[in-house]
């Protein structure tokens, strides 16, 4: 395994830990990594979460620590087909700020709240992934609680396989 794909596991782990409580949260098992995007499952209150998710390739501004930065694609217990966009950072967002997210020129709009951003218009999740299966580049724009203009970019490759990995998770 890569260090990048150790640190997506940890990663993973912490995550699912975040999302379900000290308590009820499992150990998520790694699928399978594909270039930049690793797919994962895990049992966590009642039922299997699968989701896919990968680390920028660049943090801007570069001087800042930006903590753990992550995108994902998670896939809840009772929502077979939905794919929820979530995006997390390391540090709280600005209050009633927006997040932009750009995939190849296409974008949308992100809500925050603390350290994580999600899709404002729930209807637009299929749109979303859609253009991150056919998509080269994604990026992601926000604003910190301190006011600094942060910005981040990753790359697309491996985000189908990723899907197909988790495609049909129950």
């Amino acid at each position: 395994m890569t260090i990048r794909g150790k640190t997506l596991t940890i990663l993973a782990v912490a995550i699912v830990a975040g999302l379900s409580g000290p308590a009820l949260a499992q150990a998520p098992t790694q699928i399978k990594q594909n270039n930049a995007w690793g797919s994962y499952s895990a049992n966590a209150n009642g039922g299997k979460t699968c989701y896919i998710l990968s680390m920028p390739t660049q943090k801007q501004p570069s001087d800042r620590d930006h903590g753990d930065v992550f995108f994902m694609l998670a896939q809840h217990p009772g929502e077979a087909s939905a794919l929820e966009p979530q995006f997390t950072v390391g540090y709280p967002f600005k209050d009633d700020s927006k997040v932009i997210l750009d995939i190849d020129g296409k974008k949308f709009s992100m809500f925050t709240r603390g350290q994580n951003a999600w899709l404002e218009n729930a209807a637009e999740e299929p749109a979303v992934v859609a253009a991150m299966r056919s998509g080269r580049e994604m990026s992601l724009k926000a604003e910190s609680r301190r006011g600094t203009q942060t910005s981040y970019t990753y790359s697309l490759s491996g985000v189908t396989a990723s899907l197909k990995d988790i495609d049909g998770c129950k």
